[in-house]
C-alpha cells in the first residue's frame, strides 16, 4: 500500500490540492490504495509539509514531485496531458499559494480570463488541473475571501460548478479542517503553548520525573510530574521515567516513598519505569574515582562557614591543589564512616571564583554513617543531587531533562560534569515554577509546621501538598486541567488561588447533591400556618440539572428551623420563599427581650402562600422540618492562609507572617440525609457552598465536612 502523511498545520493551498487528488485516484482506480495520514504538525519531514511513500519504495516529498506521480494515472489528466501538466506541474498552481494578495491576484485574473466560456481548465471534463486549482483557491483564505466577493466573474462560476458537482470535494476539505481544529481545542483546552521546540525529538523522547523521598508532594511537584508524564506520553508518544533521588538517608523515608508512588497514580500518572539513584550507588562512586583520578576532583576538611564565605568571595580552598593519591586515599576513609571520615567532603574542581556561584567547587560527595531506608548501612558516603542528577540522567537514557528555572544557573554545573566523564549530553528545558499568593511551597518550612504542630499534618487541607488539597475538595480532573493551563512557560508569576478553585467548581458542581445545613447558634424555630399538621416527606431530585444523580427525601412540617442571618432579614408581611416548597408571607416576628440582643429573633410566624410567584420575591431561604425526619448534627469546617504576607523574602522570618487563626467551625443541623454521605463525598449545602465529607456521620458522633472554595471572595489555602 502507498501512504500520504500530509501536515495539517501547514499552508492548505499546498495540501489540499495534493489530498484531492490521492481522494479521486483511491476512488477512481481500482489497482490503487493510498493510505492517508493527517499529522498534528507544520512540516511531515525535512521541511516538507507531505510525503507520499510509494509501492515500490519511492519516497517523494516535494509538492511537484508529488503531482508528477499522481499524474502517472489516466483518471487525472484525461485526453490532454501536456496541458494538465502545464497547470499541474508547471508551476500555475504553485503560483496560488502566496497568502498575501499582491502576490496572487495577477495569477487569479488569468485564471479568471482562461475561464471565460469555459466549465473545466482543460478540455471537457473533471481532470488534475481542475481539483489542484480549486484545492490552491479553497486552502487559501486570500484567495477564498477573493471567490466570496464575487468581483472575478468566470473564476467565481467556475468555483462553485467543480464543488456542486463533485460532491466529495465537501468532506475530505472537512476532514482536513477537522483534524486541524480539533488539535487547536485540545490545545484551547490546556490553554498554554506546548510548542516549544525541544531539540531532537525525532530521536525519541525519554524525561523523568526525579522526587526526593524526603516529603509528600505539594503542587509544585505536581506541575514538575504533570509536564514531564505530557512530554513523553501525549505530545512525543515516548517514555517517563520516575525516579527516585533517594541520596540523603538522614531525611528519607519509606512512608515519603509510599505516599509519592499513590499520588502520582492518583494524578493519572504512570511511569513507564520506576528507578533510584541508589541503584546507580556503585557506578557514581567509580565516577567520582575518575574525577579524583583526573585531578578533576578533591578532597576538602574545610568548616562549612569557612567554605561558604570562600564560595562567596572566590577564594579557593587550601586543599584544592592535593595530589591525587591523597584524594583517594581521603575519599576511601570517608567510606568507613569515621570520625576523620566524617570531616572531609569531595568538591569538582570547576572554578574558584567564576561569576557563576553554582560552578564555585560544589560539593558533590558527603559523608554519612547513617542507614539508608534501601541500602542499609553498605555505603557511608553518598552522592548529592548536583552531581547524581546530570550522570543518572545520562546513563539511564533520558533525552529530555524538564526542570524549574531555579536550577538554570546549575545548568552549566550539569553540563560540566557529563563533558568531564565523557557521558551523552542531555537536553535542558527549563520552565516556572509554580508560585502562590501566602502560600510555602519549601519542604524544609512545609516540615516545621508539620513538626511544629501547626497544622496537623501533611494532608492538612491548609497545605499545598497533593494530599492537603484533595483533603480540601480539589478533583484530580481540576488539578490536572489548571497545571496543564500554565503549561511549560519560563515567566515567573505569583498566582492566586482564586482560578485554581475556580476551575475546581467546574468540575464539582455538575455532580454535587444538593442538601441544606442550619447553623446552630441562635437558630430560628419558625411556626408555619397553612402546613399539614402531620409531619410528611417527598422525593426531591439532589441535583436539579442532574437526574442522575437519584432522589433524596425531604421533609415537611408546620414547624421549621431557619439560619439567625435569614430570619433577621425579615420584614413584617413580607413574601419569601421557602426553597423546595413554596411562597410564605411572615406575619410575625419576635425579637429578644435581652436590651443587649434586640436584634436577635427568637421566633417567627409564617403563612403559607404556595400560589405566590416565586420569581418575585427577594428572599429565597433554606429552612429544616423539625419533624419527619432525624437532623443530623454536623460540623463546617472553612480554613484562611497559613501566612499573612503573599510573598515571603529571603531575609522574612515565617514566625512573624503566621495568621493568628486558621480554622473556622460551625456546629450546625443538617438534613436527614446526610446520615447516608460516606468520607470523601462532595456535597453542596444550599446558599453555604460546596463542601467535602472528611469524617462521615456516625451516631452519637457528628459528621466533619470541610468547605471547598470556589474561587469566589477568599479563596482560603
Amino acid at each position: 500500500m502507498a501512504a500520504l502523511t500530509v501536515a495539517s498545520k501547514a499552508n492548505q493551498a499546498v495540501t489540499l490540492p495534493i489530498l484531492l487528488l490521492v481522494h479521486h485516484v483511491n476512488t477512481n482506480e481500482q489497482d490503487v490504495d493510498i493510505s492517508i495520514d493527517l499529522q498534528n504538525v507544520e512540516d511531515v519531514d525535512e521541511k516538507t509539509p507531505v510525503k507520499l511513500d510509494w509501492y515500490d519504495g519511492e519516497v517523494l516529498q516535494s509538492p511537484t514531485s508529488i503531482h508528477a506521480k499522481l499524474l502517472e494515472r489516466k483518471v487525472l489528466h484525461g485526453e490532454d496531458r501536456q496541458a494538465v501538466d502545464e497547470w499541474v506541474v508547471g508551476g500555475r498552481v504553485a503560483d496560488l499559494a502566496p497568502t498575501d494578495f499582491k502576490s496572487i491576484e495577477r495569477p487569479l485574473l488569468e485564471l479568471d480570463h482562461h475561464l471565460t466560456l469555459r466549465s473545466y481548465i482543460v478540455g471537457y471534463t473533471l481532470t488534475a488541473a481542475d481539483l489542484t486549482v480549486w484545492g490552491a483557491v479553497r486552502g487559501n483564505k486570500v484567495a477564498y475571501a477573493a471567490i466570496k466577493k464575487g468581483a472575478m466573474t468566470n473564476l467565481t462560476r467556475w468555483f462553485k460548478w467543480i464543488e456542486e458537482t463533485n460532491d466529495w470535494i465537501a468532506p475530505v476539505l472537512l476532514s482536513l479542517n477537522a483534524h486541524a481544529q480539533e488539535r487547536k481545542m485540545a490545545d484551547s483546552k490546556k490553554g498554554a503553548n506546548y510548542d516549544i521546540a525541544l531539540p531532537d525529538t525525532d530521536k525519541g523522547v525519554v524525561t523523568r520525573f526525579p522526587p526526593e523521598p524526603s516529603g509528600y508532594l505539594h503542587i509544585g511537584h505536581a506541575k514538575a510530574a504533570l509536564l514531564n508524564d505530557y512530554f513523553a506520553h501525549e505530545m512525543y508518544k515516548g517514555t517517563l521515567i520516575c525516579r527516585f533521588d533517594d541520596t540523603n538517608p538522614s531525611k528519607e523515608k519509606e512512608e515519603f516513598q509510599d505516599s509519592i508512588v499513590e499520588d502520582l497514580a492518583l494524578m493519572g500518572i504512570k511511569p513507564d519505569k520506576t528507578s533510584y539513584t541508589s541503584d546507580y550507588f556503585n557506578q557514581l562512586h567509580d565516577l567520582c574515582v575518575i574525577l579524583l583520578k583526573d585531578t578533576k576532583a578533591y578532597a576538602d576538611d574545610t568548616e562549612r562557614e569557612t567554605m561558604q564565605h570562600e564560595r562567596m568571595y572566590g577564594i579557593a580552598s587550601k586543599r584544592r591543589d592535593a595530589a591525587a593519591d591523597e584524594n583517594l586515599a581521603r575519599f576511601e576513609e570517608m567510606k568507613t564512616g569515621s570520625e576523620e571520615g566524617l570531616r572531609w567532603c569531595i568538591r569538582a574542581k570547576m572554578s574558584v571564583d567564576n561569576p557563576n556561584k553554582a560552578m564555585r567547587d560544589p560539593v558533590i560527595y558527603r559523608c554519612n554513617p547513617q542507614p539508608h531506608h534501601r541500602t542499609g548501612d553498605k555505603w557511608k558516603i553518598y552522592p548529592t543531587y548536583d552531581f547524581a542528577c546530570p550522570l543518572v540522567d545520562s546513563i539511564e537514557g533520558i533525552t529530555h531533562a524538564l526542570r524549574t528555572i531555579e536550577y538554570r544557573d546549575r545548568n552549566p554545573q550539569y553540563n560540566w560534569m557529563l563533558d568531564a566523564l565523557k557521558l551523552r549530553k542531555v537536553n535542558i528545558w527549563d520552565f516556572a515554577r509554580m508560585n502562590f499568593v501566602r502560600t510555602l511551597l519549601s519542604k524544609r518550612k512545609l516540615t516545621k509546621f508539620v513538626e511544629s504542630g501547626i497544622v496537623w499534618g501533611w494532608d492538612d487541607p491548609r497545605f499545598p501538598t497533593i494530599r492537603g488539597i484533595r483533603r480540601r475538595g480539589m478533583t484530580i480532573d481540576a488539578l490536572r486541567e489548571y497545571i496543564l493551563k500554565q503549561g511549560p512557560s519560563r515567566n515567573i508569576v505569583n498566582l492566586d488561588w482564586t482560578l485554581f478553585w475556580a476551575t475546581n467548581k467546574k468540575y464539582i458542581d455538575p455532580i454535587a447533591p444538593r442538601h441544606t445545613a442550619i447553623a446552630k447558634d441562635n437558630a430560628v424555630t419558625a411556626t408555619v400556618k397553612g402546613a399539614r399538621v402531620a409531619a410528611y416527606t417527598e422525593d426531591k431530585p439532589k441535583h436539579g440539572k442532574n437526574p442522575e444523580l437519584g432522589t433524596k427525601k425531604v421533609a415537611y412540617s408546620s414547624e421549621i428551623l431557619i439560619d439567625q442571618a435569614d430570619a433577621q432579614a425579615f420584614t413584617q408581611d413580607e413574601e419569601i420563599t421557602l426553597m423546595n416548597w413554596g411562597n410564605a408571607i411572615v406575619r410575625k416576628i419576635t425579637h429578644s427581650l435581652n436590651p443587649l440582643h434586640r436584634s436577635l429573633v427568637t421566633g417567627l410566624e409564617l403563612e403559607l402562600h404556595l400560589q405566590g410567584d416565586v420569581k418575585k420575591t427577594k428572599q429565597k431561604i433554606t429552612w429544616l422540618a423539625t419533624s419527619g425526619q432525624t437532623l443530623i448534627p454536623v460540623e463546617l469546617v472553612d480554613f484562611d492562609y497559613l501566612i499573612t504576607k503573599d510573598k515571603l523574602e529571603e531575609d522574612d522570618n515565617v514566625d512573624d507572617f503566621l495568621t493568628p487563626q486558621t480554622e473556622f467551625r460551625t456546629e450546625a443541623l443538617a438534613d436527614g440525609n446526610v446520615a447516608e454521605l460516606k468520607e470523601d463525598e462532595v456535597i453542596q449545602f444550599e446558599r453555604k457552598g460546596y463542601f467535602r465529607v472528611d469524617r462521615r456521620f456516625q451516631h452519637g458522633e457528628k459528621a466533619v465536612l470541610f468547605c471547598i472554595p470556589t474561587g469566589k471572595a477568599n479563596a482560603g489555602k
